[in-house]
C-alpha cells in the first residue's frame, strides 16, 4: 500500500472510500489500456504545478537483447522544474518551484509501477527499481525534501515461481546481471515518457472547497519543442 498526499484537491480527511469501494475496483479491474490522466488515484494529484495523474509507458527490448517488456505506471505528484526532451518547458511557461521567492514549494511525491517478464531476481529487481527513479531528474524533479518518492518492481516471469516444497531452491534460469543494462535503459526511458503522459493526458480540475488546477497546456508545448528542434 502507498499514498501520496492530494491534500491541496482532495479532502483527505473525509475518509470517502469505503471497503465497498475497494471491492468494486477489484470487480470492475481488467486488462486493455490503462485510463490516463486524472483518474483513480490521480484525481487529486499536482505535478510540477500543473495536473498530474496516472501515467504508462512502455518499452520492449529488441530479440538479440533478450526480447523482454518493461511497462511502468506512475501517479505524479511532486514539483520542480518540467523539462520535456530537453526542453526547459517549465522555465518557458513560467511554471516551476520557487518562482516569485518560494510562490510553490515543490514538494511531493511519485509512486512507480515496475513490471518486467524478464526473469529477473530479488536484488536484480531492486537495481530495476532504482533506475525509474532517474527519470524523475530527466523531467525535472529535485526529489525534494518531504517527497516520499519510491518504486515497487517485480517479474511476471512464470519460472522464477517458488512453490512451498522448494522455497529453498535458488532458480537456474534467472537473468544474468550480465544482461540488466537494458533493462535499465528501458525503465528509464518508460518512466521518463508513462510521468510526461500523466501530465498530457490530464485535464483541467476543480477539487475541495473550490481549489482550482490547470491542465498542462499541450498545444503551447508542442510550440515549444518544435521550437527547440524536437519535432517539425
Amino acid at each position: 500500500m502507498g499514498e501520496t498526499n492530494d491534500g491541496g484537491l482532495n479532502d483527505i480527511r473525509s475518509r470517502a472510500v469505503t471497503p465497498q469501494h475497494a471491492m468494486e475496483a477489484i470487480r470492475l479491474a481488467a486488462t486493455g489500456p490503462v485510463t490516463e490522466g486524472c483518474v483513480g488515484a490521480g484525481a487529486g494529484t499536482v505535478c510540477f504545478g500543473w495536473k498530474g495523474g496516472i501515467g504508462t509507458s512502455s518499452r520492449v527490448l529488441p530479440a538479440t537483447l533478450g526480447g523482454y517488456t518493461v511497462g511502468v505506471l506512475v501517479q505524479t505528484n511532486f514539483g520542480g522544474i518540467l523539462d520535456i526532451a530537453g526542453v526547459p518547458v517549465g522555465k518557458e511557461l513560467g511554471q516551476f518551484s520557487y518562482r516569485n521567492e518560494i510562490q510553490n514549494r515543490g514538494d511531493g511525491s511519485c509512486m512507480i509501477v515496475v513490471a518486467t517478464d524478464a526473469p529477473a531476481g530479488t536484488h536484480q529487481l531492486k537495481r530495476l527499481a532504482k533506475r525509474a527513479t532517474l527519470a524523475l531528474g530527466r523531467t525535472g524533479s529535485a526529489m525534494s525534501h518531504g517527497s516520499g518518492d519510491y518504486v515497487i518492481a517485480f517479474s511476471t516471469a512464470g519460472i522464477l515461481r517458488i512453490r512451498p516444497s522448494d522455497r529453498h531452491e535458488t532458480p537456474s534460469t534467472r537473468l544474468s546481471d550480465d544482461d540488466l543494462s537494458p533493462l535499465f535503459q528501458a525503465v528509464i526511458e518508460a518512466t521518463e515518457e508513462a510521468i510526461v503522459n500523466s501530465l498530457f493526458k490530464a485535464t483541467d480540475t476543480k477539487g475541495f472547497q473550490g481549489r482550482e488546477i490547470k491542465a498542462l497546456p499541450v498545444e503551447r508545448v508542442v510550440e515549444l519543442l518544435r521550437k527547440y528542434g524536437r519535432i517539425r
